[in-house]
């Protein structure tokens, strides 16, 4: 491979294909990409949607000794399943409903020269086979035919999918993966880039200056400084859309932040960085996840307090059973105890094991046995309710009646 371009080469390409920024990202990519130009090895380019992928495989054939072939560029997440293998290799004619004429495919058709394969990791599964032997051999058949044919077309992929991931699950070829990835290019992301994003803009101002005849639109510094430390999810493309709309709504020529923060999405998940909460005695619900788990932890204990209670409640009417059918009560008063049915099921025995060890605590508890419940722990209600035996609602309720 040739050596490292110096910079006044770098900036010869950069003025031939209108590519702007100056950050060493970029000029790593570039430079790869011109070593790479003279040979046919397969290069998949990675990066995110809207980084500006396509330039690179334009750039890459026009510096190959390929430069005076054909060159295609292929969207293979734009073609339908069902037609993609008659897009790239071909078809005879009758081969299915509409195949009228015989059909070389864009292998036929780029033979010599070069096939850029944008979104290579939205092919169907059986498209992959085929193209994996393309490139091993060079050999393809087209759909509905029985003779093989030859093709020499080099190939540059590019995805914005992550492929290691996909290869996991099953909807990438491992195999196609490093028969394409012989070089690997990574696009950086326009957020990665610093001064590029301003310099970027400046051009998108301009084209909209000089295509409506308009007033160029300018950044004040901290304006500036502002679009730097945006996340920029849709990359240049966003970056280039948003320029345009400024261009054309604004007022003002001059951006300051404030007619900036207009234009720019304000959604968190896009605009900044994740926001851990503070560390603080109190409880910050920062989001509604952290809220639902409160909610169930509380609903947690609630359930936890109700069993241990109907637990508490089903050990005195045990108690109550073992005893003759009258029991007396500290107080002196005679209570009639009736037998549960053994005939009841689960449910409607905790129902009638609840309400009767209600009536039966409640017809014992007098204000002076509350009054000593609640002095012995202090005045907790919720303690003396336990060490009475009874749920709080019904010691609520004993209280309100004594007027305590």
């Amino acid at each position: 491979m040739s050596a490292i371009m110096d910079v006044k080469d770098l900036q010869s390409i950069k003025q031939r294909y209108n590519i702007v920024g100056n950050c060493d990202a970029l000029n790593h990519v570039l430079n790869v990409a011109m070593q790479v130009a003279p040979t046919d090895v397969s290069v998949l380019i990675f990066g995110e949607s809207g980084v500006g992928k396509e330039i690179i495989p334009r750039v890459i054939h026009d510096s190959s000794p390929r430069r005076r072939e054909k060159y295609f560029a292929i969207n293979c997440g734009s073609i339908p399943e069902g037609t993609i293998d008659s897009e790239l290799f071909g078809h005879v004619k009758g081969s299915f409903t509409g195949a009228i004429n015989d059909s070389p495919g864009y292998f036929g058709v780029a033979n010599k020269g070069t096939l850029f394969l944008d979104e290579v990791g939205e092919l169907p599964l059986a498209t992959q086979a085929r193209l994996l032997r393309v490139l091993e051999t060079g050999e393809y058949i087209p759909v509905g035919g029985t003779e093989i044919r030859k093709t020499d077309v080099r190939i540059v992929a590019a995805t914005n999918v992550n492929i290691q991931k996909a290869i996991s699950e099953g909807r990438f070829r491992e195999d196609l993966y490093y028969r394409l990835n012989t070089i690997s290019i990574q696009m950086p992301p326009l957020r990665e880039r610093g001064e590029d994003i301003v310099l970027l803009f400046r051009l998108f101002a301009m084209q909209m200056a000089e295509k409506y005849r308009m007033e160029r639109v300018q950044l004040t510094d901290d304006a500036k400084q502002m679009l730097m430390r945006y996340k920029w999810p849709g990359n240049v493309r966003q970056l280039k859309n948003i320029t345009e709309q400024i261009s054309i709504l604004s007022k003002e020529r001059v951006i300051t932040p404030e007619i900036l923060a207009k234009f720019i999405p304000q959604d968190r998940e896009s605009t900044q960085l994740a926001v851990l909460p503070h560390s603080t005695g109190d409880h910050s619900f920062e989001n509604e996840r952290e809220i639902l788990y409160k909610i169930l932890y509380d609903m947690r204990n609630n359930v936890n307090d109700m069993r241990r209670e109907i637990s508490q409640l089903k050990k005195q009417i045990e108690d109550v059973q073992a005893k003759p059918s009258t029991t007396i009560s500290p107080m002196g008063h005679i209570s009639p105890i009736t037998p549960i049915s053994p005939m009841l099921e689960d449910a409607e025995a905790e129902e009638y094991v609840e309400a009767e060890a209600e009536n039966l605590n409640l017809n014992d508890l007098s204000r002076t046995m509350l009054e000593k419940a609640l002095e012995r722990n202090n005045g907790n209600r919720k303690k003396a309710a336990q060490e009475l035996g009874i749920s709080d609602r019904t010691l609520y309720r004993r209280l309100k009646q004594y007027g305590m």
